[in-house]
Parts: structure tokens; C-alpha cells; sequence
């Protein structure tokens, strides 16, 4: 039988962190409020699809994932993510920049 672990079973913390302090990340997905924002309803919207920030601090949770404190430009919001939410816009690997073709320009213009 095949060794199937979810997601939540990895010990993120057993390598280095995907991200570094400065570099500059999306979000994936919509982030909801889960209750650990203060000063926003549970459900509230905190980061949309796609929207642009800056890793500001990484931190742990549970002795097991990284968090990154991730300052979103847009709306002024740091939130916690973990780095299954992200995606880097400073590091993209070759084959992503040759996927994108000559939008890869315009990403290299935002830096």
C-alpha cells in the first residue's frame, strides 16, 4: 500500500522556509477570516485571488508549518498565510517564465 500523508501531516519546519523576509509573493486563493484577524468579521474577506504583497516575518505554528506575515500592498492587510496559499513573483522558475511568454515582461516590470 501506497504511503499516502495529507497535507497537514509535513513538518514544513524540518526544511527552509519557501520564502524569504522581502520577497514578494501572491495569494493563490481567497484568504477568509477565520477568526484570527482582529477587527474583521469571520468570513470577511481579507486577500483576493491573485493580490500582490511582501513577506514581512516568518514564523511557526504548531512546531510544524512556517507563517508568513505577509504585508498586502493593496489593501494595507498583513495576514498570516502558509506557503500552500502563496506564490513567489521574485523567483519564478524558467519554464514559468517561458509559460507566460510576454506577460513574464510585465511581471519582471513590477519588481
Amino acid at each position: 500500500m501506497a504511503d499516502i500523508r495529507r497535507d497537514d501531516d509535513t513538518i514544513e519546519i524540518e526544511d527552509q522556509p519557501r520564502f524569504e523576509i522581502g520577497e514578494r509573493v501572491a495569494s493563490r486563493s481567497v484568504v477568509r477570516n477565520d477568526g484570527t484577524y482582529n477587527g474583521r468579521d469571520i468570513g470577511d474577506v481579507l486577500v483576493g485571488k491573485g493580490e500582490v504583497g511582501y513577506v514581512r516575518s516568518i514564523g511557526t505554528f504548531l512546531q510544524q508549518f512556517y507563517i508568513y506575515a505577509v504585508e498586502f500592498t493593496d489593501s494595507g492587510r498583513q495576514v498570516g498565510m502558509r506557503a500552500k496559499e502563496l506564490c513567489t513573483l521574485d523567483h519564478l522558475p524558467d519554464e514559468v517564465l517561458a509559460q507566460l511568454g510576454e506577460r513574464a515582461a510585465l511581471v519582471r516590470a513590477l519588481r
